[in-house]
């Protein structure tokens, strides 16, 4: 067990006269300051950045005693009970390490909204496709709790939404709280859901964490004593693999296997167009409304996370009515005859290759940003044989280049455009379509070369695609 992990024991909402530092002053973790300043906690609040003097919040802060530490040395010195981690930061730099030293526990806001949710809990992890299993999951678990007029909640939050821990007051025991994991947030939980899904594990988050092997330990935490439904891709090796707690339900699905080549208590499986699970048909395929067989394999998670809680009829209405998450393979316009997409959530190159994969032709790609010293061999085979042409640009636009130019199936003649301008792009991408074709943003990279986050990145290019002249 690394040494950051510590045994977590809240005592219910009662902070009072315990040192709580807050470590990284993200979304997440501002709200967790009003919470544990009202149960009594003394509170210091750390982050690299100066605090925005402007932010009303911080002056009221300071006027309830917290300590605000910024600056390079803001893990020095700590002396805490608890410290709460923001998940963009390693739980393993020596700031933290000397505090876990000196007795202080190191934990998380989701990791205490585990800890105190009175509500049946879903968490949902996974490379890719976490975000839709999520939704999915979410919106079957609303409509079914619709239709019953019993007054049960759905709350939906962790990686994707608003924080979830403000909102605890609201929660009862018959309600469900649906959650997204990421690997940064996985690395020092100890709390359990009552059902999780790992949805695929391929290289990602290189340039983060130590290796894949560290990567693939982090997602295996979303499993744990207490967990009473495990919910494993059987088309995904690592994620097949995942060490299942004993005792616990293990649901596997798969898109590629016969079900008695399956290991598993549950098995959900494709079978004559229909989504089946355990030989019964729960979903036609031909109803999914959003595009690519990533998103059957999503559906196929989601119904394994909710097996008895929903009825069939409710999954063919939302499947006929779920048009996707933004910027996953989102519809944003058609100019001329070309059908210009957006999937700026596409982060990896595993992404990329699902989504190239969804259309009924090759499309035209936009690839590029800031790469997580993930390897683009494999991406680049897929480029040279299911896309029409590529469009270059971002940081990491060389290395993509030469994965490409050093591929099997690199003909000097398929069409590469190279640019450092996003915009410039995108414009060359409009250049280059013709009637019936389709233009892709998967950029198999992050965004932080050029934007603040995937969500403005996918934003500007939607507008510039909606600035084109019919």
């Amino acid at each position: 067990m690394p040494e950051f992990l510590c045994e977590v024991n809240f005592l219910q909402f009662d902070f009072t006269g315990k040192r709580c530092a807050v470590l990284g002053l993200g979304i997440s973790n501002l709200p967790l300051i009003d919470f544990l300043l009202n149960r009594g906690a003394l509170v210091s609040a750390r982050d690299q950045k100066d605090v925005d003097k402007t932010d009303p919040r911080i002056a009221a802060w300071r006027a309830r005693g917290v300590e605000f530490v910024t600056g390079d040395g803001y893990l020095d010195g700590i002396r805490a009970d608890y410290m709460f981690r923001s998940p963009g930061i390693r739980p393993d730099l020596p700031g933290i390490a000397a505090a876990v030293k000196d007795g202080a526990v190191l934990t998380s806001e989701m990791e205490l909204f585990f800890a105190l949710c009175p509500a049946k809990i879903f968490a949902v992890t996974g490379s890719d496709g976490k975000t839709t299993t999520t939704t999915l999951t979410y919106k079957l678990l609303e409509t079914e709790s619709a239709k019953e007029e019993k007054g049960r909640r759905v709350f939906v939050g962790g990686n994707i939404g608003a924080p979830l821990l403000p909102r605890l007051a609201e929660m009862r025991a018959d309600d469900y709280a649906v959650v997204e994991l990421s690997s940064f947030q996985l690395m020092t939980m100890q709390k359990a859901a009552w059902a999780a899904a790992i949805t695929n594990i391929s290289p990602n988050h290189l340039n983060w964490h130590t290796d894949m092997e560290e990567y693939t330990a982090a997602k295996y935490r979303v499993l744990g004593a207490g967990t009473h439904r495990a919910v494993l891709n059987a088309d995904n090796a690592l994620s097949a693999a995942a060490p299942v707690p004993t005792g616990a339900e293990k649901t596997v699905f798969s898109l590629e296997k016969h079900p008695a080549d399956m290991d598993g208590d549950v098995k959900i499986y494709e079978e004559d167009g229909f989504i089946c699970m355990d030989g019964e048909k729960v979903l036609r395929i031909a109803d999914i409304k959003i595009p690519g067989r990533f998103n059957v394999a999503n559906y196929m998670c989601a119904i394994g996370m909710t097996r008895g809680f929903i009825s069939p009829e409710t999954v063919t209405e939302l499947a006929k009515t779920f048009s996707g998450v933004e910027h996953r393979n989102e519809f944003v316009r058609e100019v001329r005859g070309v059908r210009y997409y957006n999937s700026s959530i596409d982060s990896s190159p595993s992404r990329t290759i699902a989504a190239l994969s969804a259309y009924p032709k090759a499309p035209i790609l936009i690839c590029g940003g800031r790469d997580k010293h993930v390897p683009f061999d494999g991406l680049a085979e897929t480029i040279l044989t299911r896309a029409k042409a590529l469009v270059l640009t971002g940081e990491a636009k060389d290395q993509i280049l030469a994965a490409v130019k050093g591929a099997a199936h690199y003909r000097k003649d398929f069409p590469i455009r190279v640019t450092d301008d996003f915009a410039d792009a995108v414009r060359t991408a409009h250049d280059l379509a013709e009637t019936g074709d389709i233009v892709l943003l998967s950029p198999a990279c992050t965004s932080f070369d050029a934007f603040k986050n995937f969500e403005e990145r996918g934003k500007t290019f939607k507008n510039i695609v909606n600035s084109f002249e019919d």
